[in-house]
């Protein structure tokens, strides 16, 4: 078994690239649809040396199939918005201390203590339904925070929009995180200039409004609440982790995740550094489902490891991979 401690606690590359090839081992072992998508891909631990190695299951698997690497109770399960009709993606969680020791550690490395803040948010798309990861993390944080303007808003903009204005006035420290067509909704009919509010958008238009690019969407939030930077949330039902940028769109990884790049027209030939290409995450936190993901994301991966997203596929499936009838 792996101590879910030592993944939490890693600290260097050295130490990542070792846990990942013993949380790939581990995987092999005890998932089954990972093990038959490394079989169809003649790939077994005795060929994975480095993480480079490692085989990356395509995201689509978590909405046909179970995805678990663990024997344990299924305690909950997180779903992904979906519009009607579609099939949405089912995370299974086991042990849901997990989960959030991996939200509490990541947000404390990138903004500090949870407690500090006065914690609003805007996401109405997501508590309107059942299953959100986000949510579940949100609400977490807010229950936290022990602050008592902390909680969700939905349609009462106007007394979000007062409750910002008497938090900033007073130098308190807060994080309004929103989807982006609510915070865009909020700006357009209310005035600001904040000075000490963290604006963080969780990204999406979730079929609201048109989709834009993530500049242009910065650049009229920056305006219409008066900050300087926009900070965003990276993060997805099939994963446990989340990466934070905090302008710029460039976002930052926890110890436990990595992102890398793979050819958008061979799935399996993974791309340097500084290259464009499909989105692969490695979330160590995943231990009892699936750490290796081929996401429907296009970006780029630079140097330090950070990251920005820069679209997606355009087809619903991943191109390059025709693995998907196990």
């Amino acid at each position: 078994m792996i101590n879910t401690k030592d993944i939490f606690n890693i600290k260097t590359e050295a130490e990542f690239n070792a846990m990942a090839l013993k949380v790939f081992k581990f995987q092999f072992d005890n998932n089954l649809v990972y093990r038959s998508f490394c079989d169809l891909l003649y790939k077994h631990p005795s060929d994975i040396k480095h993480i480079e190695d490692i085989p990356f299951l395509p995201i689509q698997f978590f909405k046909s199939h179970n995805i678990l690497s663990s024997k344990g109770t299924i305690t909950k399960t997180f779903t992904s918005s979906g519009t009607t009709g579609t099939t949405t993606s089912k995370h299974h969680i086991t042990n849901l201390s997990i989960y959030e020791k991996s939200f509490t550690k990541a947000f404390q490395r990138f903004y500090g203590n949870v407690e500090d803040y006065v914690i609003l948010a805007l996401l109405p798309s997501y508590i309107e339904r059942d299953g959100s990861s986000l949510i579940y993390m949100v609400d977490a944080m807010i229950k936290e925070s022990k602050h008592q303007d902390s909680g969700f808003y939905l349609d009462n903009l106007d007394e979000l929009s007062n409750t910002l204005i008497t938090l900033d006035k007073n130098n308190k420290k807060v994080l309004l995180i929103g989807v982006s067509f609510a915070l865009l909704d909020l700006i357009e009919t209310h005035n600001f200039n904040l000075n000490n509010i963290i604006v963080m958008e969780t990204g999406g238009m979730k079929g609201r409004r048109k989709e834009i690019i993530r500049e242009e969407l910065h650049n009229t939030l920056k305006v219409g609440f008066g900050t300087k930077t926009i900070h965003s949330e990276y993060g997805m039902t099939e994963l446990l982790s989340q990466a934070y940028s905090k302008g710029n769109g460039v976002f930052n990884c926890p110890n436990w995740m990595r992102v890398i790049t793979r050819d958008t027209e061979d799935a399996l030939t993974l791309l340097p550094k500084g290259k464009s290409g499909g989105i692969n995450i490695i979330d160590l936190a995943n231990i009892n489902s699936c750490s290796f993901i081929a996401t429907q994301d296009l970006g780029r991966v630079y140097s330090d490891n950070s990251f920005e997203i820069i679209g997606r596929f355009d087809t619903s499936d991943i191109r390059g991979c025709n693995l998907m009838v196990l």
